[in-house]
């Protein structure tokens, strides 16, 4: 299959493209993007500028009407979108249809805010300030929106309808590395709104340096590793163009000595560590288990671990599919190795795949690390891959520190049946989001705020306050004659 952009209401084809590997089939391509000139990108943006007068004249709920027209049958094609998004991401096809689920919830949750997007305040003229200020919002303009590969369409979802709901036009540019189902997607979205509203442009990353440093670029929002929002950070600053980054993580899961540890927990934490083979930011990476509760906690992963099925993600009896990129394999392989080599206990699972079309693919079995040095590079540095490190504490307190200890602040996790104790260490976890007895994507309120602090980013997305990052604040302030006399007197 073959997928073009899409720029000022019009499909274009480029001369060049990219071709999509599949991770799981050494060899094999799953097919081809356009591969977008600088010109490309540079009508992308004009498009979108040329779009933006109108589409912000509109009322909030005249764009919410719009989109819901726009967003409507997205579902027909969802069982193909998830094939391809499978084929070229990697992950089992019950993730990737998921993905492309979320990106409708999240489209229709951004729509039941429409009544928030003008709402003003005013500040009544007070003593020594004989003035009525009104406190009212304005859509920025142009903003970019520049997504991952693990969950391309369901991240993208966390920010564009938002942004478009603030009366932005935008332009999507979605992961060289697995282009193609949401390129499908967004087209099929940006094909029922007025022209210039939503594009797609696609290709190599250094043809893209106008999505961040044009000048009719109002903000870039990047979910990404942490070397890449540095990168357009610094791109950025030379325009001040304002960034929101959603960057990696290094999630703490913190065990309390009364934990709950029957089926459903430990469910949780496995689909906490494991799904999508490890590559999610806010997945758990370290987790840190009262001493008392280790054995337990270890041999309830371990029983989960020995029944996955390592294969390819369009296999119905596959549970964990390939890695991304034969780069992150290597990665993830040489922290289970050095962890190995300093001495920690490490404890594999699984069996390689037996079909000869998938030797060579980017497949690793997924591992336990107990109780590492914590100056390792598993404990430290993000895996996003299938291991974890397991780490047994005595005292709340080293509990609490051991999880602050980091680079990462996105979020973390609290296990305990004393709700106050919960709310306790919650307060005192450095991180944007802190869930209780559960962790990761699939208990994420996808109402509520989410983002990072430290090197996990800045900025929120999602809800009101990720509505509001994509506009500007004007204050309006009349003279109160009547105020201005009296304070005179």
């Amino acid at each position: 299959m073959a997928t073009g952009l899409f720029i000022g209401g019009e499909a274009r084809e480029t001369r060049e493209t990219l071709a999509v590997a599949d991770p799981g089939r050494p060899g094999s391509v799953v097919g081809h993007a356009a591969a977008a000139t600088t010109q490309d990108v540079e009508d992308a943006v004009a498009a979108a500028k040329a779009a933006y007068p109108a589409w912000a004249a509109l009322s909030a709920e005249e764009r919410a009407g719009l989109m819901a027209a726009a967003i409507e049958g997205i579902a027909e094609l969802r069982d193909e979108d998830a094939e391809i998004l499978s084929q070229e991401n990697g992950k089992v096809r019950f993730e990737a249809w998921v993905d492309a689920l979320v990106f409708e919830i999240r489209w229709n949750l951004a729509l039941a805010l429409a009544g928030e997007v003008d709402k003003a305040k005013v500040l009544d003229p007070a003593p020594g300030i004989p003035v009525s200020t009104t406190v009212a919002y304005q859509p920025l303009g142009v903003v970019s929106v520049i997504v991952p590969f693990n969950w391309p369409v369901a991240i993208l979802g966390a920010a564009l309808p938002h942004a478009l709901l603030a009366g932005n036009t935008a332009i999507v540019k979605p992961p060289p590395t697995a282009p193609l189902a949401t390129t499908r997607i967004v087209q099929r979205v940006a094909e029922k709104l007025p022209p210039g509203v939503l594009n797609v442009v696609t290709g190599a990353d250094d043809r893209m340096g106008a999505l961040i440093q044009h000048p009719d670029i109002a903000k870039v929002c990047f979910t990404g590793s942490v070397p890449g929002g540095k990168r357009i950070m610094a791109m950025a600053s030379a325009s001040l163009t304002r960034v929101t980054l959603e960057l990696g993580g290094n999630d703490a899961a913190i065990f309390l000595a009364d934990a709950v540890l029957d089926d459903t927990h430990l469910d949780r934490l496995y689909a906490a560590v494991f799904d999508t083979t490890g590559q999610i930011c806010m997945n758990a990476k370290r987790i840190y288990v009262h001493r008392s509760r280790l054995e337990e906690l270890t041999a309830g992963l371990a029983a989960r671990l020995e029944r996955a099925v390592i294969g390819y993600g369009l296999d119905p009896a596959t549970t964990m599919g390939p890695l991304h990129s034969p780069a992150q394999k290597a990665f993830v392989q040489d922290l289970i190795n050095e962890a190995r080599d300093a001495g920690a206990e490490v404890r594999e699972y699984g069996m390689m795949p037996s079909d000869p079309d998938l030797a060579g693919g980017n497949y690793l079995r997924p591992a336990l690390v107990i109780d590492p040095d914590p100056g390792l590079r598993v404990v430290t540095e993000e895996q996003f891959g299938p291991v974890i490190p397991i780490i047994p504490f005595d005292t709340e307190d080293q509990a609490i520190a051991a999880a602050n200890d980091t680079w990462g602040g996105l979020g973390g996790s609290v296990w305990t049946a004393d709700r106050a104790a919960a709310n306790r260490i919650g307060a005192q976890l450095a991180c944007g989001y802190v869930w209780v007895n559960d962790h990761g994507a699939t208990r994420l309120d996808l109402r509520a705020p989410f983002g990072g602090m430290k090197d996990s980013g800045m900025g929120r997305e999602q809800g009101l306050e990720g509505l509001r990052a994509f506009q500007d604040t004007r204050s309006i302030a009349h003279l109160d004659e009547a105020a201005l006399a009296a304070s005179a007197h």
